[in-house]
């Protein structure tokens, strides 16, 4: 069912409501996490998007990192699900977003390949010089990548 939000919102206005999501992290080799500038809100987040009815965790990851970063992907670990992701959009719906966080390695495609639609920006960011996120689940998923590279580093 293409479209699931969009019917789901057309029904319930902007009230709260569950969505699931999935997120890739990409690092570059010298330990920078790429970050995009979403159209939404024009601040900073993870790749990553909503699953559409019908799909599965790694369906989504495939599907939105394509649009959002124009990579095609391979997931390499599950760092973190993530359940407490409230949200509020900029035209006013609000979310408890669950989030599957997963560790991805580029395969293919390319940044430039991203989706207007979807993404002003694409950056890699070293972990402490971060721009203006979007949410506090974005800070909590880079605080997993710290975590993730420091425990790698050790």
């Amino acid at each position: 069912m293409a479209n699931y939000i969009k019917e789901i919102r057309s029904k319930v206005g902007h009230m709260p409501i569950f969505l699931n999501a999935v997120a890739g992290a990409v690092v570059n080799d010298q330990g920078q996490l790429l970050l995009q500038q979403r159209t939404d809100a024009g601040n900073w987040s993870v790749p990553g998007g909503m699953m559409e009815y019908g799909e599965s965790f790694l369906e989504t990851l495939n599907r939105e990192m394509k649009e959002d970063s124009g990579l095609l992907v391979e997931p390499i670990k599950v760092l973190h699900t993530f359940d407490r992701g409230f949200t509020t959009y900029p035209n006013g719906d609000q979310a408890q977003i669950v989030c599957r966080f997963y560790l991805v390695n580029p395969i293919g495609g390319s940044l430039e390949d991203a989706d207007p639609k979807e993404t002003l920006a694409l950056r890699y960011f070293d972990l402490d010089a971060l721009p203006p996120l979007f949410s506090q689940q974005t800070r909590d998923m880079i605080d997993c990548v710290r975590d993730y590279l420091k425990t790698q580093a050790e």
